[in-house]
């Protein structure tokens, strides 16, 4: 799951874009390395999510893996940022010019909304998945990618790791939230198929609480990974946090040969 944060939509800037290419050779490259090639992308319906998404796919499209090239963004507006009604494009905490407290924001979507939008896309979305994967324990294993904002994942990762979904949740999982991440950083979780229980622990299992996926496992193998930033500077003199021109053009558009018009 990856986030990047408000529900106005602004769009991606110079540096952002970059982080993001950067992003879809990373996942590009460790899922195919990794015998798990992705097979699903779901994005926010907000510029800089659906961007970021659109270059992952890019990625993933233009890798060796033709199986992979028909994979579409699916946007949907539950992956939106939490909305902060009247605190909408104003910084958290402070105090006003006047130097008193800033108001509490009028309008804003509370916890309940936001876990109510999380389970809306579980149930449209990855549950038909996770059956599949456990129709299938012995399929070939595959990578979601989820392009979303900080706050909704987090709802999202709460809502995944909540009692009565999975038949085990790695401890790990919940110590690690509430989870934070950077700007195209990103958690990996693990969905796996769990072995064959004998009679005796099936026995034993029966008289546990009913969940809704009693042959998967969850696991949190990461938090706000970055490796593919490693090197990555952001260019000084504003130009980095500039919005982004499409229509510009890489220095090594200048030096490729000019296009012949054919002659009648």
């Amino acid at each position: 799951m990856l986030q990047s944060s408000s529900s106005r939509d602004s769009p991606l800037t110079s540096h952002g874009v970059l982080q993001a290419r950067r992003l879809g050779a990373h996942l590009a490259t460790r899922t195919a390395s990794a015998s798990a090639g992705i097979t699903h992308i779901f994005s926010s319906t907000l510029r800089r999510a659906s961007t970021t998404a659109a270059a992952v796919r890019e990625a993933v499209a233009s890798s060796h893996h033709s199986a992979a090239r028909d994979i579409e963004v699916v946007r949907l507006s539950d992956l939106r940022e939490k909305h902060f009604g009247t605190g909408e494009g104003q910084k958290f905490g402070g105090t006003t010019a006047s130097g008193a407290a800033r108001p509490r924001h009028d309008g804003a979507e509370d916890l309940d909304a936001m876990r109510m939008r999380a389970k809306r896309f579980v149930d449209g979305y990855l549950a038909p998945i996770f059956a599949c994967v456990e129709a299938e324990p012995g399929g070939a294993a595959e990578s979601i990618v989820i392009v979303a904002h900080g706050i909704i994942l987090g709802v999202l990762s709460s809502v995944l790791c909540s009692p009565g979904l999975f038949a085990a949740v790695d401890p790990d999982s919940e110590s690690q939230r509430p989870w934070s991440w950077s700007n195209t950083g990103f958690v990996e979780i693990r969905i796996t198929s769990m072995p064959v229980a004998s009679d005796l622990a099936r026995a034993s299992l029966d008289a546990l609480p009913a969940v809704r996926w009693p042959h998967l496992s969850l696991q949190t193998v990461a938090v706000n990974c970055t490796e593919h930033l490693a090197g990555l500077k952001k260019t000084r003199g504003g130009i980095g946090s500039a919005k982004f021109d499409e229509k510009q053009k890489t220095i090594i558009s200048f030096f490729a040969p000019a296009s012949r018009k054919r002659k009648n």
